[in-house]
C-alpha cells in the first residue's frame, strides 16, 4: 500500500497563480479585454470544428452541445455561444472528474483524454458526455478544456435517449464515470471497445466523441498559444478579471432589487396516465430571496423525488444551471448591457438549495435521464418569480418542448436512431409578442430541417406548420407552438419526453394563459386525453406520430391589443376572424381591414 504521505493527488499537481484581492485592477483592462476576447474566440473555434466533424443531426444541426475552457480548480473562465444546458454544467463536470480521481487517487498527466457522464458527478444527464482534457504548464495543472454534446444513444435499456420508463441509473446509459479513453497519449483500446460493444448506433456515437476530442485538443492547444503570447501569468491573471468583471456587474443589478422573498410555483405533468398519485402532477415552487447583492433560491417546497421514473433532476447538473441562466439572462439583458462574459462569476452572487431525497436534488441511483422538460419548467417558475420584481424585464409563461426519439433496425440488420425537438415557444414581453416555434429558456438548440431528417432516415415530414387560435391573448400574444407530424416509412418505434400537455403557461398582467400541448398517433380512438410522454411504441410503415407544441401565455389585456397587429396575424392565418372579434374586440372585414367604428364600439 502507497503511504499516504507519498500519494499524489490532483490538488498537488497545481500551483496556480494565487487569486488577487482585486484582479480587475492589477492588469491593464485593455489587455484584459483582448485576452478575454482571445479566450471567447478559443471556445468559439472549438464549436466551430465541432459541428464540422459531427456525425449526428442532435450537434451537427442542432448544435447540441457546449464548449468551455477552465481553470485548475474548475472554474469556468469562458465559453462559446451555444446551448445554456450543456454549457452551464462544464463546471460540475470538471469538479465531478477531480472529486472521482481524488477519490480513486488518480492524477492527470499530459495527453489524458476523460470521458464523463455520471449525473452525480456533475453530469447535467447520462446522454450528454463530457470530454475533458487537462492543460499543463511548466508540469503544473493549470487548466481544463473541455466539450460537451447530446449523444443519440447511450446503451440504455430502449433504443436513443428520450426514456421516460427505468428503474433507476444503471438501466439508463452506459455510465462513464471520469474514465481515461486516451492516457498520457495512448489510447486506452479496451474502453474504447467496451463503449462501443453497447451502443447502437455507434458509427455515428464514437465518430462524435471522437469530434468532441479533436474539438477539446483544439481548444488545449490555442490556450498554450495564448500561454506563448501574453504569459501565462498574465492570462491567468486576465481570467480573474474577467470573473471578478462578470460578478461586480451581476451584483450592481442585484442590489438594485428591493430586498425581499418572490416565489411561484406550478406543476408538471409527470406521468398523467400513472395510476401512482405519486407521480403525475408533481409540484415545482421557488422562493427566491433577493438579499443586498446576493440571491438565495430555495426549492425547498418543490415535490419529492419519483422512485423508477427518470423525470428527476440532477441538482448540479441541470437544476442549477436552469436557475443561474434565468436570473443572469434576465437581470444582464444583452438588449439593454454589453456583453458580460459568461463564467465563474456569474455564480457568486446566486445560491441554490434543494433538500436531498427531492425532484430537484434526487439521491443515486435514483435515475435523471428524462429530466429535461421538468428542468425547463424549473426555469419558467424562476421567470415567474422575477416577474414580481422586476416585470418589465421578464416574460410570461413559456411553452415547453417535446423531444423524440425515433429508431427501428434495417434490413442489414443495423439500428438506426434520430432525435427530434418539436419546440415550444416564449410567453409575451411588456413590448412585444412572444416567440412563435422556437427553443425556450436552456434549450437553445436549432431547428432541424426537413430535408436533413428525409436524406438520412426512413421518415417523412407531412406537416410542419405553427398552429391557429391558441396564442396566449394579451396586449401582447403570446408565442405560437409549432405542429409537427412525422410519418414512418418502415416499421419502427418512437418514445417522447415532454412536457406541457396539462399546464397552460401562465398569463401575466391580465393576459391569459396560453394553450397547452399535445401527442397525437394515428388510429388511435382517444386523442382527448392529454399525454406528454411515450415508452418505446412499436409504429407501423404508414403509421404518423404528431407533436404540437403549447403556445406561450400573454401579457397584458388583450383588448388594448393594437388592432393592426391583430389584423396582421388574421393574415398570417394565426387567428381566425372569429378569434379577433371573441377574444381581442377588434372586427375584421370580408376584404380583410379594420373596421376601426364597429372595433372601438365592440370594445366599449
Amino acid at each position: 500500500m502507497t503511504d499516504s504521505h507519498t500519494t499524489t493527488t490532483v490538488r498537488d499537481q497545481t500551483s496556480a497563480l494565487t487569486d488577487v484581492d482585486d484582479p480587475e485592477s492589477a492588469i491593464d483592462p485593455v489587455k484584459q479585454r483582448v485576452i478575454g476576447g482571445s479566450l471567447v474566440n478559443v471556445c468559439d473555434e472549438m464549436g466551430h470544428k465541432l459541428t464540422r466533424m459531427s456525425y449526428s443531426s442532435i450537434i451537427r444541426e442542432s448544435e447540441d452541445f457546449g464548449c468551455a475552457l477552465l481553470d485548475e480548480r474548475a472554474r469556468q473562465i469562458a465559453e462559446t455561444d451555444s446551448t445554456p444546458l450543456q454549457m452551464g454544467p462544464i463546471p460540475a463536470y470538471v469538479s465531478g472528474v477531480i472529486e472521482l480521481f481524488e477519490e480513486r487517487g488518480e492524477t492527470f498527466a499530459e495527453g489524458d483524454v476523460i470521458l464523463h457522464n455520471d449525473p452525480y458527478y456533475g453530469a447535467s444527464h447520462a446522454p450528454d458526455f463530457a470530454v475533458v482534457v487537462p492543460v499543463f504548464h511548466d508540469d503544473d495543472l493549470t487548466a481544463f478544456s473541455v466539450t460537451t454534446a447530446h449523444h443519440l444513444d447511450v446503451g440504455a435499456d430502449k433504443p436513443g435517449t428520450c426514456i421516460i420508463d427505468t428503474v433507476d441509473a444503471y438501466s439508463e446509459s452506459v455510465r462513464l464515470d471520469a474514465l481515461k479513453i486516451i492516457e498520457s497519449g495512448t489510447r486506452n483500446d479496451t474502453a474504447w471497445q467496451l463503449i462501443e460493444d453497447n451502443i447502437r448506433v455507434p458509427d455515428m456515437v464514437m465518430g462524435d466523441i471522437e469530434a468532441q476530442i479533436s474539438a477539446a485538443q483544439a481548444g488545449a492547444n490555442r490556450l498554450q498559444d495564448l500561454f506563448d503570447e501574453f504569459g501565462h501569468d498574465t492570462v491567468k491573471l486576465a481570467g480573474q478579471a474577467t470573473m471578478s468583471y462578470s460578478e461586480r456587474m451581476l451584483r450592481e443589478e442585484i442590489s438594485e432589487l428591493p430586498d425581499g422573498t418572490y416565489s411561484a410555483e406550478g406543476y408538471i405533468d409527470g406521468y398523467l396516465d400513472s395510476d401512482d398519485e405519486s407521480e403525475r402532477d408533481l409540484l415545482l415552487a421557488v422562493d427566491l430571496e433577493v438579499d443586498g447583492s446576493d440571491i438565495r433560491v430555495d426549492l425547498s417546497r418543490c415535490a419529492a423525488q419519483v422512485d423508477g421514473r427518470p423525470i428527476n433532476m440532477p441538482f448540479e447538473g441541470t437544476v442549477v444551471p436552469a436557475v443561474l441562466l434565468v436570473i443572469r439572462s434576465t437581470l444582464l439583458d444583452t438588449e439593454e448591457f454589453e456583453l458580460v462574459p459568461q463564467n465563474h462569476g456569474i455564480t457568486r452572487p446566486v445560491h441554490v438549495h434543494a433538500p436531498e431525497g427531492s425532484i430537484v436534488n434526487p439521491r443515486f441511483p435514483a435515475p435523471t435521464i428524462a429530466r429535461f422538460g421538468p428542468g425547463n419548467r424549473l426555469a419558467d417558475l424562476t421567470l415567474k418569480a422575477l416577474a414580481d420584481v422586476v416585470p418589465e424585464k421578464t416574460a410570461a409563461g413559456i411553452g415547453n418542448l417535446k423531444i423524440c426519439t425515433y429508431s427501428g433496425v434495417t434490413d442489414d440488420d443495423e439500428y438506426w436512431v434520430y432525435m427530434d425537438i418539436t419546440s415550444g415557444s416564449y410567453g409575451a414581453r411588456p413590448t412585444s409578442d412572444g416567440l412563435d416555434a422556437t427553443d425556450t429558456l436552456y434549450a437553445n438548440t436549432r431547428n432541424n430541417p426537413i430535408e436533413d431528417i428525409e436524406s438520412h432516415y426512413p421518415l417523412r415530414v407531412n406537416r410542419y406548420e405553427l398552429r391557429e387560435d391558441a396564442e396566449g391573448a394579451g396586449r401582447q400574444r403570446g408565442g405560437i407552438g409549432a405542429i409537427r407530424e412525422m410519418e414512418f416509412q418502415t416499421p419502427g418505434r418512437v418514445s417522447i419526453e415532454g412536457e406541457g400537455s396539462k399546464y397552460a403557461p401562465w398569463g401575466f398582467d391580465g393576459g391569459e394563459d396560453g394553450t397547452p400541448g399535445a401527442v397525437v398517433v394515428e388510429d388511435e380512438i382517444d386523442e382527448s386525453t392529454p399525454r406528454s410522454k411515450m415508452s418505446n411504441k412499436e409504429m407501423d410503415e404508414g403509421q404518423y406520430l404528431r407533436t404540437v407544441g403549447p403556445c406561450g401565455g400573454g401579457w397584458g389585456d388583450p383588448e388594448e391589443r393594437d388592432p393592426e397587429a391583430v389584423r396582421q396575424d388574421v393574415l398570417d392565418d394565426l387567428i381566425s376572424r372569429e378569434r379577433a372579434e371573441r377574444v381581442y374586440g377588434v372586427i375584421v372585414t370580408d376584404d380583410l381591414e379594420v373596421d376601426e367604428e364597429a372595433t372601438a364600439e365592440r370594445r366599449r
